[in-house]
C-alpha cells in the first residue's frame, strides 16, 4: 500500500527557513527517484527538486541554490530544507515518486500536502 505523509510545512516571514519531511512507504522509497512538487492556489503542481537512491539531485530554476533535498535510508524519509523563501514559495507541498519523462499529471496517488505560506 502506497503511503506518503508530508509534514514540516507552516508560516514564515521572507528570508526564513523551514525543513519539510515526507515518510514514503517502502515500496515507494526504495526504487524510485523522489521528488517534492508544490500547488499553489489557481495553479498547476510544478516540480520543485528530486533525489535518485544514489543522492543525485535536480532542481527546478526557481529553487535552487536556496532548496535541498535529502533522503534518509534509516528514517525513511526525503527532506527538503527551504531557505531564503520567498512569497512566491508559497504553495501546498507534496512528495511522490518523480514520473519523468511522464508529466505529474501521470501520478494517480497524492498525500495530503503540507501548507508552507511566506509572508512578505
Amino acid at each position: 500500500q502506497v503511503q506518503l505523509v508530508e509534514s514540516g510545512g507552516g508560516l514564515v516571514q521572507a528570508g526564513g527557513s523551514l525543513r519539510l519531511s515526507c515518510a514514503a512507504s517502502r515500496s515507494i522509497f526504495s526504487i524510485n527517484t523522489l521528488g517534492w512538487y508544490r500547488q499553489a492556489p489557481g495553479k498547476q503542481r510544478e516540480f520543485v527538486a528530486a533525489i535518485t537512491v544514489t543522492g543525485s539531485t535536480n532542481y527546478a530554476d526557481s529553487v535552487r541554490g536556496r532548496f535541498a533535498i535529502s533522503r534518509d535510508y534509516a528514517k525513511g524519509t526525503v527532506d527538503l530544507q527551504m531557505d531564503s523563501l520567498k512569497p512566491e514559495d508559497t504553495a501546498v507541498y507534496y512528495c511522490n515518486r518523480d514520473p519523468r519523462p511522464y508529466p505529474i499529471t501521470t501520478i494517480t496517488y497524492w498525500g495530503q500536502g503540507t501548507q508552507v505560506t511566506v509572508s512578505s
